[in-house]
């Protein structure tokens, strides 16, 4: 289990059923008269403590992890079948040992004490439902706020790549102003070195020219 509150709410209950179990089993099929009112009494209120505990552990189990809930649940139903059963033994006994309800001895104030039991319950199940849908709302406003910080890391992390790839966009910028200076100084150096060339054949074309005009024209 791992929910400590759920594991100190099973002790309290198992004590409770503990408890229930012997006053139905053993005490209250040997008393009589006032002493077996009393434990009918005591009785029924260790059942109404014992629902109340179980809607506790079954809010508990509804908000618990899905790898423990299942298990959690299981033992509800478990208990729930046992309280159930020990409830029906507690009225079929009672049914059997007196003649009616009204000799059960439960005079005025003992139905006003039950009609606030009852009061009370239902306070406790609109209670129990409350903390559910509060303990509801936590969970998704936390499942909210992980993913909005998810959000803001994810955006963070596509910053630094949006600056990395700036950085090498300059980087690539300068790289490529370089290298047109580079080609712009080897196109004059091409340049030049074709304007001599054409120089130097012109001369030699020149030398070549007053080389034949000696040799045929000036011996004539």
């Amino acid at each position: 289990m791992s929910s400590e509150k759920f594991e100190s709410l099973d002790d309290d209950f198992t004590s409770i059923l503990d408890s229930l179990r012997e006053r139905i089993e053993r005490k209250i099929p040997n008393y009589t008269g006032e002493e077996k009112k009393t434990a009918i009494r005591h009785a029924e209120r260790n059942v109404e403590e014992a629902n109340i505990i179980l809607q506790e552990m079954e809010a508990e189990a509804r908000i618990a992890p899905v790898s423990a809930r299942t298990q959690m649940l299981s033992k509800l139903r478990n208990y729930r079948r046992e309280i159930d059963q020990l409830n029906r033994s507690l009225k079929k006994g009672t049914s059997a040992g007196f003649g009616g309800a009204d000799t059960f001895g439960f005079d005025r104030n003992d139905r006003v004490e039950a009609s606030q039991r009852a009061r009370l319950m239902e306070g406790t199940q609109i209670l129990n439902r409350t903390s559910e849908s509060i303990a509801r709302s936590h969970q998704i406003s936390a499942e909210t706020d992980q993913i909005g910080v998810d959000t803001i890391d994810e955006l963070g992390r596509q910053r630094e790549v949006l600056e990395r790839t700036k950085d090498r966009l300059v980087d690539t910028d300068s790289n490529l102003s370089r290298s047109r200076k580079i080609l712009k100084t080897m196109a004059m150096r091409v340049m030049t070195n074709k304007m001599i060339l054409i120089v130097v054949i012109l001369v030699e074309l020149g030398i070549l020219g007053v080389v034949i005009w000696w040799k045929f024209f000036k011996k004539s």
